[in-house]
């Protein structure tokens, strides 16, 4: 009976801890903008997208990953290849509110003379990955997105978030982070 007693004890334990570490386990609660647009960007055009941190808690060290994965025809081939496209700032120490993520367009990028024809026709995905520390847990925490070729914006930019009400207190509004503006391209 007391072999039976702990041996239940135990088991209760263990599966206490399971569950407490299965549902206490940190998420990142990113918002990725609905689309990402090719903007203009200090005299060339970008490929930009925005994201937000809808958790009261703030992300520390988040890093970016942005990868273009499309059809190329390769020795007479038609093969999936992946780029890994180079950002203007890859990493955030302190991620309070949002980021506009940014890879400047120049004549080394694989979007260089790119259309969005020619997007749709290799059947292109920009792929993004995002690591962060948690603070309140200390913990690695991920998020990914994608977009496809019908969900890039081309000669826009994201509008203005910012709120300047008259008492002087700076915020950012949120539910314009999908908010876009129509512009012409270099």
């Amino acid at each position: 009976m007391t072999a039976e007693s702990l041996a239940g004890l135990l088991g209760f334990a263990l599966a206490t801890g399971l569950l407490f570490a299965r549902f206490s386990r940190p998420y990142a609660k990113i918002l990725f903008s609905e689309r990402a647009v090719i903007a203009p960007y200090h005299g060339i055009t970008a490929f930009e997208f925005r994201i937000a941190n809808q958790r009261s808690s703030e992300l520390i060290d988040v890093h970016a990953t942005v990868v273009l994965t499309r059809m190329e025809t390769i020795h007479g081939r038609r093969v999936r290849r992946y780029h890994n496209l180079k950002l203007e700032r890859d990493q955030v120490m302190f991620f309070p509110l949002h980021w506009v993520v940014v890879h400047p367009i120049t004549e080394d990028s694989p979007l260089a003379e790119v259309s969005a024809e020619s997007l749709a026709a290799s059947d292109a995905e920009f792929l993004v990955l995002l690591s962060a520390t948690d603070e309140t847990f200390s913990q690695v925490v991920h998020a990914r997105s994608s977009y496809k070729p019908h969900e890039i914006v081309w000669g826009a930019r994201f509008a203005d978030m910012f709120q300047r009400p008259s008492n002087g207190t700076l915020s950012a509004d949120l539910m314009r982070l999908h908010d876009i503006e129509r512009t012409n391209l270099p």
